[in-house]
């Protein structure tokens, strides 16, 4: 994609809301990247509570001197699509990097990345969502996510061989793919990654997983977060399955499945004791398969992986199930025009 022995320019685009636990050392992990070429850091400001804000301008005023910029753009939403589009925007290079605010790039990352987009053709390249915990709670939802008995067999989460994929953690972009596709859709509060890999397929555009990329993320503290956070996910995967017809596979309809299984079940227990056949299968399936993924962990963290297990299936399969279908012929009335380069 690069014809001269320089490597290609690279622009960091990074939505935040509320991130003063992780952003400082989530933009750290990106300045010290091991790679030749230029690079630019841009962080899309949502309206954070905290001190998301100080920080930022505290990283600007560090790099203003330094070969590789930190600079922020508002966005006033908060919606991590509309911030990935301002920084999109704002941002001027070949190659695009999206990072999270509590994501941490590995030391090569975009090295490898700029790598493979060159030697695969692809448009999108991504690799390994590395669930990373601090605390008890935050052990237990890193192991549920990286099991299969969590996500499936997702590659992103639980590895796999490198070769084109549905869709990949965050994303390392050629620019003119971003700019053909108008960008991320701004009605995709959650889902965002997996439309727009879509649409790029779609258009004939490779998306290219790699094992040999990998950014550690830091679930949510807490179990009502955890539950947010899935139910969202389930909401907005529906959406995409309304929104581009064919989308869908089993992996999908796993967790509105159980959830369905399990509910009618206990609806029919009063008339009979079968009723309760689904439920406790579920229950010792989730115990079972938490024994495997907690191996090394503290018996703490252990004891709550099928809290997490639990609570990841039953959220997303109750937001699959009540997603409103207004939400799809929203999405549909409202496309993004083209992206411009900055």
């Amino acid at each position: 994609m690069n014809d001269s022995a320089t490597p290609p320019a690279v622009s960091v685009i990074m939505p935040v809301l509320n991130e003063e636990r992780h952003l400082r050392e989530a933009v750290r992990h990106i300045l010290e990247q091991d790679y030749a070429g230029d690079l630019e850091v841009v962080i899309a400001l949502g309206p954070s509570a905290d001190r998301t804000d100080a920080i930022a301008a505290e990283l600007v005023r560090e790099s203003a001197d330094g070969r590789r910029r930190v600079q922020t753009v508002p966005n006033p939403t908060g919606r991590t699509p509309a911030g990935l589009n301002a920084a999109i925007d704002a941002s001027s290079h070949p190659v695009v990097v999206r990072v999270d605010g509590h994501g941490m790039l590995s030391p090569g990352y975009i090295s490898t990345a700029v790598r493979l987009l060159a030697e695969t053709g692809a448009q999108n390249v991504g690799g390994i969502m590395h669930a990373e915990g601090e605390t008890s709670w935050e052990q237990a939802v890193a192991a549920a996510m990286t099991a299969r008995i969590g996500v499936g067999n997702a590659a992103f989460h639980t590895g796999g061989e490198a070769g084109p994929a549905d869709t990949v953690y965050l994303g390392v972009f050629r620019r003119e793919a971003l700019e053909r596709q108008g960008g991320y859709n701004e009605e995709f509060i959650r889902a965002q990654d997996w439309e727009l890999n879509f649409r790029i397929r779609s258009a004939g555009g490779a998306v290219w997983f790699s094992p040999e990329l990998k950014v550690s993320y830091r679930p949510r503290p807490n179990l009502r977060a955890l539950a947010k956070q899935y139910k969202d996910y389930g909401r907005w995967r529906r959406v995409v399955a309304r929104y581009h017809k064919g989308s869908i596979n089993p992996r999908y309809l796993a967790p509105p499945a159980a959830l369905a299984g399990i509910a009618a079940g206990v609806l029919v227990t009063p008339l009979t004791p079968l009723g309760l056949a689904v439920p406790l299968a579920y229950a010792v399936g989730i115990a079972a398969g938490s024994v495997p993924a907690g191996r090394g962990l503290p018996v703490r963290a252990r004891l709550q992986i099928p809290v997490a297990l639990a609570t990841m299936h039953m959220s997303w399969g109750w937001g699959f199930l009540t997603s409103p279908r207004a939400l799809a012929q929203k999405v549909i009335a409202s496309r993004r025009p083209a992206v411009t380069a900055g």
